[in-house]
């Protein structure tokens, strides 16, 4: 590996792969920068990781010619001289010594002049130019490797450059996957040469708002006019632009190009990060990082994985494995040899063709058990009750691991009973002596290799060998069926050992009281099972003795005892039968008891039966119990049982009855029988695995389960496989493995996992597990391994947001899960997402594979919730899903309406109505209507557009067709914009098949309605199934739909004048409807006026006769009021008053006012005085103020406290029109002012007024003299403001008069 020397961060590595031991290694690091320091190292890596570095070295590379300069520019552009300057190449490739700069008149090499520079100088000024002339400059820095390279511009002398215009016409030809051709048309140059080419580009998205990136940039070419565009990826879309530079800058972006996708090919790169583990005895587990999709080259759908594998030995053939799904990181090669290693390989590939491979890994299946049996097995009898067995080993391939030792199972031939089993540890032992075999009796014997996973295969067939012979077994069940006062006979069973071939029985017997060892003795044959004794001592008891011989001799005896006597009878059971608690263990126990009777005829035998409880049945356990014995061991029982025991004896007469059985007996404990089974391994963290297990069955207990115990180690055969060559001690047995392993208990025995932490990284271990209770542990289970220092992620990514992109897509931002349970690098993410409410359908998922913390999701419905689910994943595995975040998309323009269906289509008219768009993409606020003739009616071809609002009506009535004349109709609907039309033809007129036009339409009016009749016509091709009525008014002239669906049996039908606008006429046809759709119209009706004939008392003259006779009443009422008034006396000072003519003008104008005309009077502007009275004050236009001494107190109400104007007019004043009357002391009781004035609502009406606006009280006056008593005429129009307040009755403002009693105003 090798980094600049400041930066440590820009590391390049190189593989070199191991050559055999001791071999120098040689490896070329490439790519790096030219005359650059770097620090070197070396470093070794294993499968578990990188080695420590070699001490760094420092070299530097050599010094080659340098780069072009930069920025070459001009300035200071005179007739003959200009000033161009540059910057430092950025690649220097070592000293930069100097700087040469030539120029030429264009096209003339004559003229080129040459200066070589100083590395300081990077500007000079050329003169001696020729004016208005074009000339080419370059520059070009200088090592000690010699001119680099060169940069050059042309310019003319006098003419300033300018920014050039950009390119035009881009056209895009020779498309393959890799590169494409742009050929386009220069734009202005600036006045300059062009120095660079820049061709940009949208890569894969070429929406408006994707962003473009420099793909390809073309130096010292400034004539150019075709551009290969190189490094394109294959299978990826691309849209194009331009610009060109000259030494002012860069000119603005070309137009587009059109778009454009490069060819497939096949991938260039091979799956990632390949790892290969153990995953069985038969399979291995690869795992790699999927292709990213900007290197499928192809079609995506098209993209798999191909795997390879072959035994590192070279044996056999190559098997090949073909993944399918692009997406997939892991397959299982299943099918293969145990304990074999493996070379893998794995390739990319789409429909093109496939990539490269990958480096070959190495990888090994588990060890397993032995798939082969140990050959040439042999067996020796060396004895009645020993055979010496050998054997050779199992055959290398077939031993599948290390051979840990041998088992020998034997039984004996034809027996049902399991094969006893003798160990032979380690493999070298390859025989073993079996001991205690039954004499005489032929044997199965079998061996078999085990490794530490198990038992391999039994050799095969069995290998028989029969034990030596030896003196036979005493022989069974005596008895004596038929016994006299002077003979017996006994029979007799061979023996349950004969251990030879039995040749003869010997039966001695004698008298019990006799000699002991005088005997009479009679040989039988081998096969004689029974012997009769006579001249027998009746009424004794005789001792018999039988026993067979063998070729080796006579064996053991038989012996019973029988009297002679007929009086005999069934033995009685045995007594008090007991089980001792110190004689109870886990599946034994001693059973004493006490004889019972034996009914004049000994007890041969005795029948044990026990039941398990609580509920089993009863069941012989043993019929072969001695006669004279009083206890017995009773095996074959279950640990932690209870039951319950019985006995019965046996004579020669027959069966006893069971005894009592005893109490509830419950056996000890025992180590449980059967081991947890694991189910699964699982890397938690990078230190720390999950085992789950299935608890043993609650009958292979043997007692209470206390706990479990996890034993693990560290396994070495992943680094070292040569091992299965070595030699394995009797120690290496499994049933020492966990005495070399660190062990875990686990203390509830509820539990079904648990987590073994502290292990250590890149190390794979071995897991077996045992049960125990208080007596002991089970036996261990099978071993599980688990390679530890990779697991997956233990928590989701954080922070999680979903932000708005635009209509399609939505922008997932995230932070990555806490380093501490990242549990290894991070090597990408899963982005789920769906629609919200329709998961099932509609959920996607997006693979990034790049650690990165945001991503786009687009194509996404518009205007949508969507809810999005995240998952890191590293090399172990996936890690868990984050909570869903909801995101949602923009709107966007509508699809079109989903159907246009045509109805009620006439000869001038139709309903049109459509569907709701299937993607309305938004909130729908509207739709536009668009119809027009396919066709020029009369040269003319009228395009109607009707724009409707709110998303609730999809119909519109279309009203002004003509007949036959197709129309097409366009319908849009909108949100922020129209979207996509849907379209359809239409005629208008009635279709082929439709029924005729009604006959003899007419139409009649009866007071306020109308009946239209008419006569049924042709009913087309199918039965009429309704009519339809239409209507045109006079003051629109389209006939429009006025009544629908009339039963076919009609021909009449009424309409109310109220349906109908007033003054308006209509006319009226029919059209018949049946299952082809509306046929002809009828002819039009006369046109008849909606028109309704009024009764009398709605016509005018009615209400002109009827206003009349009102005002008439309302003018008696007012004069019997005025006649009413005039009667009255009131109290006065010597004046009459008569009524003149008044004007009264109300405060708010709320009622008009009210003016009494007598007859016109004429009132001088100073006091009159005739007989005797005094004329009332004269009013100042400005005001008037009358003493407190004119005033009478019966005024009821408020007036003014302010001015009063008051308004007079000259009246000519005679004595024949003045009336007296008499001064009378008289309270007024009601006056029409007063009522006013008492209300304070109207009260309140006057003071509501604004300030300055001038109101007018008419009021008559009462004018109080002492001398004077001739009445007088005058006309007062006060005005009086708004500002007068409340005076309560009998307390009159200063400067106001009280009003004449009885005359009123009208508020």
């Amino acid at each position: 590996m090798a980094w600049p020397e400041h930066s440590p961060e820009d590391t390049t590595v190189v593989t070199i792969t191991p050559d055999y031991h001791g071999t120098r290694h040689l490896g070329f690091v490439s790519g790096l920068k030219k005359f650059t320091w770097y620090l070197t190292s070396v470093l070794c890596f294993t499968t578990p990781g990188n080695g420590p570095r070699s001490t760094p070295k420092l070299v530097q590379t050599h010094e080659d010619i340098p780069g072009p300069v930069g920025h070459l520019s001009f300035t200071e552009i005179l007739d003959t001289s200009l000033r161009v300057s540059w910057e430092e190449p950025v690649e220097k490739n070592g000293i930069i010594t100097g700087y040469l700069l030539s120029w030429e008149a264009q096209g003339k090499n004559q003229s080129r002049v040459a200066r070589t520079m100083p590395n300081s100088t990077l500007e000079y000024k050329v003169t001696g130019l020729t004016s208005l002339t074009t000339y080419t400059l370059e520059v070009a820095a200088i090592t000690g490797a010699g001119i680099g390279t060169v940069t050059s511009s042309t310019i003319s002398s006098g003419v300033p450059p300018e920014l050039p215009g950009p390119p035009s016409n881009l056209v895009i030809s020779k498309i393959s996957p890799r590169s494409a051709t742009l050929k386009f048309r220069a734009g202005d140059d600036g006045k300059t040469s062009i120095s660079k080419w820049i061709v940009e580009g949208q890569v894969g998205n070429t929406g408006e708002e994707d962003e473009w990136e420099v793909l390809y940039e073309k130096e010292n070419d400034p004539e150019a006019q075709v551009l290969e565009v190189p490094n394109l990826t294959p299978f990826t879309h691309y849209r194009f632009r331009m610009r060109q530079v000259n030494i002012v800058g860069s000119s603005t972006a070309s137009e587009p190009s059109r778009v454009i996708q490069t060819l497939q090919a096949p991938p260039d790169v091979a799956p990632g990060s390949v790892t290969v583990r153990t995953a069985s005895e038969t399979s291995v587990w690869l795992r790699w990082v999927p292709l990213p999709e900007t290197e499928y080259n192809g079609n995506p759908e098209s993209v798999g994985y191909r795997v390879r594998l072959c035994r590192a030995d070279q044996q056999g053939d190559f098997n090949t494995r073909v993944v399918n799904d692009r997406l997939e990181r892991e397959i299982t090669l299943e099918g293969l040899e145990e304990w074999t290693e493996y070379l893998l390989q794995i390739q990319a590939f789409n429909s093109i063709g496939p990539g490269p491979w990958s480096e070959p890994l190495r990888g090994r299946t588990r060890e397993s058990v032995p798939s082969g049996a140990p050959e040439n097995l042999t067996a020796e009898a060396m004895s009645s009750t020993r055979i010496l067995v050998t054997w050779g080993p199992v055959p290398e391939p077939e031993q599948n691991g290390n051979i840990l030792g041998y088992k020998v199972l034997y039984k004996e031939k034809g027996s049902g009973a399991e094969p006893q089993v003798q160990l032979v540890k380690g493999n070298l032992t390859q025989s073993a002596l079996l001991r205690n075999l039954r004499k005489y009796v032929q044997y199965e014997i079998q061996v078999l290799a085990f490794t530490r996973i198990g038992d391999g295969q039994l050799s095969s067939p069995p290998v028989l060998e029969r034990t030596k012979d030896d003196v036979p077994g005493p022989p069974m069940r005596l008895v004596f069926p038929e016994v006299r006062l002077m003979e017996v006979r006994v029979v007799w069973q061979p023996p349950v050992d004969p251990n030879g071939i039995i040749m003869g029985y010997q039966v001695a017997y004698r008298l019990d009281s006799g000699d002991p060892n005088q005997f009479t003795t009679v040989e039988v044959g081998p096969d004689t099972k029974q012997f009769t004794a006579s001249s027998l001592v009746p009424e004794s008891a005789y001792i018999f003795r039988i026993s067979a011989k063998t070729q080796q001799g006579w064996g053991t005896a038989a012996q019973a005892v029988v009297i002679t006597t007929e009086i005999r009878e069934r033995p009685q059971p045995p007594l008090r039968l007991s089980v001792p608690q110190d004689q109870v263990q886990s599946r034994q126990l001693r059973l004493i008891w006490l004889p019972g009777g034996d009914g004049s005829s000994p007890v041969r035998y005795f029948t044990l039966q026990i039941r398990q409880l609580p509920e089993g049945a009863w069941v012989t356990h043993s019929s072969t119990i001695s006669h004279n014995s009083t206890s017995c061991i009773v095996e074959r029982l279950k640990p932690y049982t209870s039951y319950k025991l019985r006995m019965m004896a046996t004579n020669d007469i027959g069966d006893s009855k069971y005894s009592q059985e005893t109490d509830a007996i419950t056996t000890l404990q025992d180590v449980p029988d059967e081991a947890p089974v694991i189910q699964s391994v699982k890397p938690s963290t990078t230190t720390s695995v999950l085992v789950q297990w299935q608890p043993p069955k609650e009958e292979s207990v043997n007692g209470v389960l206390v706990g479990y115990r996890l034993y693990y180690r560290e396994l070495q055969y992943d680094s070292a496989p040569q091992e299965s060559k070595k030699a394995i001690n009797s120690s290496s047995v499994r049933g020492d493995l966990t005495a070399k392993s660190t062990v875990k208990t686990v203390s509830n025995p509820s539990l079904t996992e648990f987590e073994l932490t502290q292990l250590q990284k890149y190390r794979r271990y071995e897991i077996v597990m045992t049960a125990y209770n208080i007596i002991g542990e089970s036996p261990a289970s099978a071993p599980v391994e688990v390679f530890v220092g990779e697991a997956a992620p233990s928590v989701a990514p954080q922070n999680i947001q979903v932000n708005t992109i635009s209509s399609t897509q939505l922008e997932v931002q995230w932070e990555p899960p806490p380093v501490e349970t990242q549990n290894g690098i991070i090597q990408g993410y899963k982005i789920y997402y769906w629609e919200m409410d329709n998961q099932n359908e509609t959920e996607k998922v997006k693979i990034l594979f790049l650690p990165e913390t945001s991503m786009r999701l687009k194509n996404l419905t518009s205007y949508t919730y969507y809810m999005v689910k995240l998952s890191a994943f590293n090399a172990a595995g996936d890690g868990p899903l984050s909570e869903p975040r909801r995101g949602r998309t923009l709107q966007a323009a509508p699809s079109a309406p989903s159907f246009i269906s045509f109805s009620e289509v006439t000869s001038t008219t139709l309903n049109v109505s459509w569907g709701f768009p299937v993607s309305p993409n938004g909130v729908v606020e509207g739709y536009r209507v668009v119809y027009e003739p396919t066709a020029p009616i009369h040269g003319v071809s009228k395009v109607v557009t009707v724009d409707i609002q709110g998303s609730w009506q999809r119909w519109l009535k279309v009203r002004d067709l003509t007949k036959g004349v197709t129309y097409r109709f366009h319908v849009q609907a909108k949100t922020i914009s129209y979207g996509p039309e849907a379209e359809a033809n239409i005629t208008a007129g009635p279709v082929q098949g439709s029924p005729g036009s009604p006959l003899e339409t007419s139409i009649t009016k009866s007071g306020s309605t109308l009946t239209i009749h008419w006569k049924a016509g042709d009913k087309g091709a199918g039965r009429v199934t309704g009519y339809v009525i239409e209507a045109r008014p006079s003051d629109e002239g389209l006939w429009d739909t006025f009544v629908r669906h009339l039963p076919p049996s009609i021909t009449s039908h009424t309409i109310s004048l109220d349906r109908l606008r007033q003054g308006v006429s209509y006319q009226f046809r029919v059209l018949a409807v049946n299952e082809y759709g509306y046929g002809e119209p009828s002819a039009p009706s006369a046109a008849m006026s909606a028109h309704l004939e009024n009764p009398f008392y709605e016509e005018w003259w009615f209400l002109i006769v009827l206003a009349l006779c009102g005002l008439i009443l309302l003018l008696v009422v007012i004069f019997g009021l005025i006649l009413h008034g005039q009667n009255k006396k009131y109290k006065s000072c010597g004046t009459a008053v008569s009524t003149v003519e008044e004007s009264v003008t109300l405060d708010n104008g709320g009622f008009t006012a009210l003016e009494l005309n007598s007859r016109p009077i004429h009132v001088k502007s100073s006091f009159l005085r005739k007989n005797g009275t005094r004329s009332p004050p004269r009013p100042n236009p400005a005001g008037l103020r009358y003493s407190d001494e004119d005033i009478c107190n019966n005024y009821n109400g408020a007036v003014s406290t302010e001015s009063t104007a008051l308004t007079e007019r000259p009246a000519e004043i005679s004595e024949s029109e003045a009336t007296d009357s008499d001064c009378e002391e008289e309270q007024i009781k009601h006056s029409f002012v007063n009522h006013y004035m008492s209300d304070p609502s109207y009260f309140n009406s006057w003071k509501r007024q604004q300030k300055g606006l001038k109101q007018t009280l008419a009021c008559a006056y009462e004018e109080c003299a002492s001398r004077d008593g001739e009445g007088y005429y005058q006309t007062v129009v006060t005005q009086h403001s708004v500002g007068g307040v409340y005076t309560p009755a009998g307390q009159p403002a200063t400067g106001s008069r009280t009003p004449v009693t009885g005359f009123s105003s009208f508020v």
